[in-house]
């Protein structure tokens, strides 16, 4: 048996339930990637799903959802992707009611996912920052959508100065075409927030919501704070809220679409660096540093991104000779695992 290395908890708890140890390597189903994993972003879901069970999931867990890698091998069914292709995405799709989320996450060395949930990787970017862009954008989109954003509307974004507030300002006036974005952040986030473009930032710290004088026709609140924040909409304005669950009867919850094509749809944005990612200034953490990066992002005050690089990496042309040989795709699965090497 094939073994990696990974990052996994056997227990729900607090970030120190986290261990860096050897987990078997996964066989790719019909339709799902193997992937060498290069980079990997954090995201407050996968400090919930570890401290709690929220998604029903089998010990241990590989925490992360977000990725970016090489095609080191694919299903007889994948037709978009070959070995040797950089590739993105987010490989969990927590709203599927039918299927367990996966055990393997992506803060391990190798993952399967599947291939209608991942894009080309653009050449222009490291694989840092497509890592730090799928669940992100994704959730940053899909509020859009779900509070039926119109091409010319005014909006509010609380909290533009995170993972997902970052890209809602950068996505406002150039995929959505808002007419004028308000955004509130903390003091020393003023200028940093201010070159996402946002027409003007209010400093929460000094300012609040009810001294506002403006009203407008969208607010979007990323931290969970429109009980506070609703008094800047207007009457007949939405209301979206990306936590769960919202602290206001009138937010719409908003969830995120996982979809590969998604990012797909993004590339031209992105390779012409109207689309920019965002990674916290302290820099990228290392594969080994991981409990450091989640005790960072568990502070709620992270500029952008969190993201994990400085995977331990295997000689690839050894990989292919020696695992994909091995794997056969009809083999059963078990969360993603084939059933021979399954966690146990």
């Amino acid at each position: 048996m094939k073994m990696q290395k990974a990052w996994f908890y056997e227990e729900y708890g607090p970030k120190e339930v986290l261990k860096l140890g050897d987990l078997p390597i996964p066989s790719p189903l019909h339709n799902q990637l193997f992937v060498q994993v290069r980079a990997a972003a954090l995201n407050p879901i996968d400090s919930k799903r570890r401290l709690r069970p929220i998604f029903p999931s089998e010990f241990p867990v590989v925490p992360g959802c977000d990725m970016a890698g090489v095609v080191i091998g694919k299903g007889v069914n994948v037709k978009k992707f070959d070995v040797g292709d950089e590739v993105y995405g987010n490989i969990q799709d927590f709203n599927k009611t039918n299927e367990k989320p996966k055990q393997l996450g992506t803060l391990a060395q190798f993952i399967v996912v599947e291939e209608n949930l991942v894009a080309r990787k653009p050449k222009c970017l490291s694989f840092e920052e497509a890592a730090s862009l799928p669940l992100a954008v994704q959730t940053a989109i899909e509020g859009f959508k779900t509070g039926d954003f119109k091409k010319g509307e005014t909006m509010f974004v609380v909290g533009g100065a995170g993972g997902v507030g970052t890209l809602v300002l950068q996505l406002a006036k150039l995929l959505f075409g808002a007419s004028y974005v308000v955004s509130s952040c903390s003091t020393p986030k003023v200028k940093f927030v201010k070159q996402f473009g946002a027409d003007k930032v209010v400093d929460y710290t000094k300012t609040k919501y009810e001294n506002i004088d403006e009203k407008f026709d969208f607010l979007y609140d990323t931290v969970g704070d429109c009980k506070k924040s609703i008094v800047v909409a207007k009457d007949e304005g939405a209301v979206v809220d990306i936590t769960w669950p919202p602290s206001h009867p009138r937010a719409v919850y908003s969830s995120l679409t996982v979809s590969g094509e998604i990012l797909e749809k993004l590339r031209p944005y992105l390779e012409r660096g109207e689309l920019k990612p965002v990674i916290d200034p302290r820099g990228e953490y290392s594969f080994v540093n991981v409990i450091a990066a989640f005790g960072y992002i568990e502070t709620g005050r992270a500029w952008g991104k969190v993201v994990v690089s400085c995977f331990p990496l295997e000689d690839i042309p050894q990989y292919q000779s020696t695992i994909l040989s091995e794997i056969d795709t009809n083999i059963q699965q078990v969360n993603g695992l084939a059933k021979d090497l399954c966690l146990k």
